[in-house]
């Protein structure tokens, strides 16, 4: 039987990169899906691969940033499928790179807003959906950068993401006892359209993979696979997480 069997998924950021990777892998497993980017031809394509894969899908293009897209995907997976039970809020940006006294208010807001602002809005929708399936799986994307260490120029990132993190072992405190488990991912360097603003040339590619225990960077069907497991019932027991899928990138001093 395959993994998501029955289950009805939505996942943010879906146009590209993990969210692109997620989405494929999740309706394979059975998963019937509502995603969501700002980019709706790329959301059209997606859908129609995952169609003509025998799948099913729903492209709801918008901006994350704003409440009604969280509220409208909910209401999509309730009218189309009937009901939710998992959500992959992978949606976000790096927004405003600078040293932190020459980041802009704007840029930290928006960064902030894109990132962490937009999880907890769709979290808040998502949760009273999955109470009326009597439970579910939120999964959250985040990253090692401001949880365990700082990187130059990534303040608002840095803050928004580990952000995340304290997100969701609340969701995971509150929402335990009925059922619903909150899990945020520690992503490592991986090859997405946005990793590739931070390693725009071969030499900083290859610095960021000698970063990593495994001397490279993930690719998106990797960090993809963490989160099916994360979503799935083989993560059962698995709440409140801050989840590693980092390459060993916390780890390595060589």
């Amino acid at each position: 039987m395959r993994m998501l069997e029955e289950k009805v998924a939505v996942v943010t950021g879906a146009s590209s990169g993990i969210g692109r990777a997620a989405a494929r892998l999740f309706a394979r497993e059975g998963a019937r899906l509502v995603v969501t980017a700002r980019r709706a031809s790329e959301l059209d394509m997606l859908v129609a691969e995952i169609n003509e894969e025998g799948g099913e899908a729903i492209a709801l293009p918008g901006d994350i940033a704003n409440d009604n897209t969280g509220c409208e995907l909910v209401e999509t997976a309730v009218k189309s499928f009937g009901g939710l039970d998992i959500a992959f809020n992978n949606a976000g940006t790096l927004g405003e790179m600078a040293p932190t006294a020459d980041v802009s208010l704007a840029g930290w807001r928006e960064t902030i807003d894109v990132n962490l602002t937009s999880a907890f809005a769709c979290a808040r929708h998502q949760l009273p959906a999955m109470l009326e399936r009597g439970g579910g799986s939120i999964v959250f994307t985040s990253t090692f950068v401001g949880h365990v260490l700082g990187f130059p120029g990534m303040a608002a990132y840095a803050a928004a993401k580990a952000g995340i993190v304290g997100l969701a072992r609340v969701i995971a405190a509150e929402y335990g006892p009925q059922g619903i488990r909150a899990n945020a991912m520690l992503v490592g360097g991986t090859d997405t359209p946005m990793g590739r603003i931070v390693a725009d040339t071969p030499e900083t590619q290859s610095f960021v993979a000698s970063l990593h225990a495994l001397k490279r960077i993930a690719h998106p069907d990797e960090i993809a696979g963490a989160a099916l497991f994360l979503a799935s019932e083989q993560a059962r027991f698995v709440t409140g997480s801050a989840f590693s899928v980092d390459g060993g990138v916390t780890i390595t001093r060589t």
